[in-house]
This record gives C-alpha cells, structure tokens and sequence, in this order.
C-alpha cells in the first residue's frame, strides 16, 4: 500500500473508533458512575442505549442514499458533526429528557458516519475487502481498550464529574477524526457508464433482488442477533462483573484486554473471511461468542468474567467483519451500499430492542445472569443460521 492508502485506511479506523467504539460501545463502561450521578435506574438506562439505537435505525437507509447521491464523504462527515455535538452535550446535560435527544444524535452520527465508510474504503480496494473491513474494524477494539483504562480513572478521579470529562474527550477525539477525513478520505472514482443507463424498472428490479436474496436475508438475521446481543454486552456486562464483586479497576482492565484483542484479530478474522469465506467465519465467530457468553452466566466469577473478555475480544471483528464482507458477496458492485444498509437495519433493529429488553429483564433485582442467558440462547440461534448460510454458500459455488 502506498502512503495515500494508509492514510486513508488510518483515517478510516479514527472514523471506526469514534462512531462504534466511543458512540455505541462505551456507554456501558461509563454508565455506573453517570447512573449514581444522575440518579437513573437500569430501566432508564436501557432507554439511553435504546434512544442511540433508535437514531441508528431511523436515518441509516438514508444516510445510505445520500451516500450514493453525494458521496461517502459528505456523509461520513455530516455523521462526525452530529456526534461531536452528541459528546459535548453529553458532557454538560443533567436532565434525562435532553440526554435522550443527546443519546439519539450519537446513533444518527454513527448511521451517517460508519455504514457509507465502509462501502467507501471497500470499493477503493475490491480485492482485498474482508482485509481492509477487518483493519477498520480494529478500530472498535482500539477505542474500547483505551475506555478499558480511561473511563474507571477518570470516574474513580471525579465521582461525581468524571464521567462528564470522559464524554468531552471523546468529543475532542471526535474532532480530530473530522479533520483527518476532511484531509485524507475521498470519494472513489465512479465508473463510467457503459451502453444505455438502467430504466427506473430494472434499477427498481437490482434492489428487490438483493431484499430478496436468502443469503443476505440470512447474513441480515445474524448480524440483528449481533447488534442485539453486543450492545447488551457492551452496556451491561460491566455492571455485571460490578454487581459480581468484581473490582473496578480489574473489570476495566479486563475490558481493555478485549479491546487490545480486537486490534490485533481485526485483520486477521478479514484475512479469514477472504480465504475460507464468509460463512465460515462467520460460524467461527459466532460460536465463540456463544462460549464466552455463557461462561460468566454458569460462573460469575473473576475467571469466567476473565474468559468472556478473553474469548469475546478475539472473536467481535470476527463478528463484524464477516457480516459485512459477506453482505456484499452475492450482489452486484454497484449494490453493494444498499446490500450493507439493509443488512444493517437488522442490526440496528437489535440494537434498538436489545437495551429496553435486557434493561427490562435485569429491573431492580439485577437479574443479569437471566438477561445473559437468553442473550447466550440468541447467540446461538445465529451460529445455526451461520452454519446454514454456509451449506448454502457452497451449493451455489457447485451448482455455478
């Protein structure tokens, strides 16, 4: 790779970092002290991660056809204004109705920022797509390791405003990935049209064949138990180990692991994904994370708390990477966009439903081992339709 691409993917991960990672992932990790600050309960809770993922579901198909009209770049620069505001807000409200507006305009920044970023730097490299998704994906686990230490110092520092510090840097983090894309991403070169442009009918026809494609519909359930069961992970896990005894700075740290994880296996689930293909990572992954889920609902304790970060941290890009490289497999180039919006409003989807529902379920007696141990039962329910995406993946390979 040349200096330009490096820059570009490098830019890409800071995008990846601050829109998944910082946006989505960290709340869980800042929740106990904004929670014992503001006096909310788990209920209330769970509807801050809703309202993000209720922003997500509701503008990422747009933020998709903007993306297609204008360009990725505009969007994934108007998703970094939008939350960088988040943050800020953030930072100074007090009052749940407001952090709710707030909360939301992190999941609008992220489906404006994170979805066309990845059709964007896919199609500057074709060939090697499971690669540079699983670079970009680093980024998530770049940005939860450094909460992993960051956020219970700077809590631990300030009871009281300590997390209201978190949420400003990570707005100045946010800056400082606006400027590097308004400096090093651009929009690919669109192919020149060959023979007559596509009717309205047969553009019409190329869309419902996509919605309509068992193995994006498959990839599409998945990736929705992904995005369900992740962010319960991600915001109530930590409250978990707490309520388990587990200490704060030890939960932290084990969080941080995961993320150190996820920087190093990035790349090296999309190196997978290219050459056994998608499916079969997919399982791979997905069956790993059924194991790691399940160990601190049999054992919560330090070591089953130690394995799930352990086992989890290896296999989210994993997760990630294989859904949305396999997303684009079956359509059309020119589909691409619109295959990995679609299979994303399943996620988003579960990501909406997955606070409220486990937020519910944990209530005022701390139910956390039930709320895991459905949590594990859908994850498992995705390594099935995993496994029979790749049966059907290999029939269409024979019978071509």
């Amino acid at each position: 790779m040349n200096a330009r691409s490096v820059c570009l993917i490098a830019s890409g991960v800071l995008v990846t970092l601050v829109t998944v990672a910082l946006a989505r992932l960290s709340f869980g990790l800042i929740l106990p002290a904004m929670r014992e600050s503001l006096a909310l309960s788990y209920a209330q809770a769970g509807h801050l991660g809703t309202a993000t993922a209720l922003g997500y579901l509701a503008l990422v198909m747009v933020a998709g056809a903007l993306a297609a009209r204008r360009g990725g770049r505009v969007s994934i620069l108007l998703g970094l204004v939008c939350v960088i505001v988040g943050f800020a807000g953030l930072s100074m409200a007090s009052e749940y109705v407001p952090l709710l507006g707030l909360m939301s305009l992190l999941g609008i920044g992220t489906a404006f920022a994170y979805t066309p970023l990845i059709s964007l730097i896919g199609t500057w490299f074709p060939a090697r797509r499971g690669l540079v998704i699983g670079l970009l994906n680093s980024g998530v686990g770049t940005g939860m390791m450094s909460a992993g230490w960051i956020v219970p110092y700077m809590t631990q520092l300030d009871a009281d405003r300590g997390w209201r510090w978190v949420w400003a840097l990570f707005a100045a983090v946010a800056v400082a990935a606006l400027l590097a894309t308004l400096a090093f991403v651009q929009n690919p070169p669109r192919p020149g049209l060959r023979g007559r442009a596509p009717s309205a009918a047969e553009r019409r026809d190329a869309r419902r064949a996509v919605f309509r494609d068992p193995r994006v519909v498959i990839v599409g359930l998945v990736y929705g138990i992904v995005g369900l069961t992740y962010i319960v992970q991600a915001i109530f896990m930590y409250s978990y180990a707490l309520a388990a005894d587990i200490d704060a700075h030890v939960a932290g740290a084990l969080a941080a692991f995961m993320g150190m994880l996820g920087i190093v296996f990035g790349p090296v689930w999309g190196s997978l994904s290219d050459r056994l293909g998608r499916g079969q990572s997919l399982t791979l992954s997905m069956a790993m994370a059924f194991v790691s889920t399940l160990l601190p609902v049999l054992s919560p304790t330090l070591f089953g708390f130690a394995a799930h970060y352990l086992i989890l941290g290896v296999a989210v890009t994993g997760m990630f990477t294989s859904s949305l490289a396999a997303s684009t497999e079956w359509v059309d180039a020119d589909q691409a966009p619109l295959a990995v919006s679609y299979v994303t409003l399943f996620f988003a989807t579960g990501q909406l439903l997955g606070p409220t529902a486990a937020g519910w379920l944990i209530g005022d007696t701390e139910a956390f081992r039930l709320t895991f141990g459905v949590s594990t039962g859908l994850i498992l329910l995705g390594v099935l339709l995993s496994i029979q995406l790749t049966r059907m993946s290999k029939a269409s390979l024979d019978r071509a």
